[in-house]
């Protein structure tokens, strides 16, 4: 890894710190037509989130290995993460011939976890077939039963694998483990948990979590995934008053702090969508990105082009300029690359 680090460009270590979502298209060609090629090619992004779309896997698996063939160009020959978001329910973006319809996380919990675990194999290597090496998933958002149903971005869609930490870890670890077995990476989502939250920050602003704290337990969801091993975590973008009040998840190093040293993470922390949530509308896109990398961030993750665009720009701008910024740059890369390699992502 190291050799492969060394040879990177400073713009091409910024790239590997996006995952930034493809134009969609009428037909799954599209996915890496000349829009795609030109984004990549000069903004070198490392990690690439497929539009939902109904194209099935064959399809998709040309796209895909169309998007690879560009790394010995466009990233120094690292290969992409292509990721989807794929929990089940109402959240399954790829679908068509080849992708079984999967039911919801809390359907999902209903099962023993060695059912889980076999079938999250089957749903991954539809994945893998497809040419998907990263899924956005699973949550692990605890939910208070009573609530559920009032909890917009988790418990009203049956985002849950159930109402108590011990069923979310256990079959988070399953699902997770399903995933690993057909070779896609999974990411648990949404440190440190949407399930007492006012409010969906893709559509909703200030949104708070009052009652959460560092030794909750329903913090334990996440820790049995991460000590399963898991390789990425996504931070949610609500405030914890009861953890740190001042700041928004993503932006909390308080909060990376408790992920990294509380659970003892030491994989690729994501950021929730940078690109077009409500919760980070009012703040300029450039800021964004290095107020997450600043708190401990390793790979942003943005909706849209264009704000990943500029997100780019500034972080480039100001790893050129500042070296302490240059030296958390490069330690994300570090850690992105590392996450790739183990997944075989790294050129020989």
């Amino acid at each position: 890894m190291a050799q492969v680090y060394q040879r990177l460009t400073l713009a091409q270590r910024v790239g590997q710190l996006f995952l930034v979502a493809v134009p969609a298209g009428d037909e799954a060609g599209d996915l890496a037509g000349p829009a795609t090629v030109q984004v990549l090619d000069q903004y070198h992004f490392g990690s690439v989130l497929l539009p939902k779309n109904p194209y099935g896997t064959q399809a998709l698996a040309s796209a895909t290995a169309a998007i690879q063939a560009l790394a010995p160009t466009v990233t120094g020959g690292v290969r992409f993460l292509i990721a989807a978001n794929q929990e089940g329910g109402e959240v399954q973006q790829l679908s068509g011939p080849g992708f079984d319809v999967m039911p919801s996380e809390l359907v999902q919990g209903t099962w023993a976890t060695s059912a889980l675990q076999a079938q999250a194999q089957t749903w991954g290597s539809e994945l893998h077939t497809a040419g998907v090496n990263l899924n956005l998933a699973p949550v692990m958002d605890v939910v208070p039963e009573a609530t559920a149903a009032s909890n917009a971005p988790i418990g009203a869609v049956d985002r849950e694998f159930g109402y108590d930490p011990q069923t979310n870890g256990e079959h988070g670890v399953a699902f997770i483990a399903g995933m690993a077995g057909a070779g896609v990476a999974s990411v648990a989502k949404h440190f440190p948990g949407l399930g007492r939250a006012t409010g969906n920050t893709d559509f909703t602003s200030d949104v708070t979590d009052t009652v959460t704290t560092a030794d909750d337990p329903y913090l334990d969801s996440f820790r049995a995934v991460v000590n399963a091993g898991v390789p990425y975590v996504m931070v949610a973008e609500a405030t914890y008053t009861q953890i740190d009040p001042s700041h928004i998840a993503v932006f909390s190093p308080v909060i990376m702090r408790l992920l990294r040293n509380g659970l003892g993470f030491k994989g690729v922390i994501l950021s929730d969508d940078l690109g077009e949530a409500a919760e980070v509308a009012s703040i300029p896109a450039a800021q964004r990105a290095i107020d997450f990398l600043d708190a401990g961030g390793d790979l942003i993750t943005s909706q849209v082009i264009q704000p990943a665009e500029q997100m780019a720009a500034a972080v480039l701008a100001q790893a050129s300029s500042n070296a302490a910024f240059r030296a958390t740059v490069d330690a994300a890369a570090e850690r992105v690359l590392a996450a790739k390699q183990a997944q075989g992502l790294l050129p020989c």
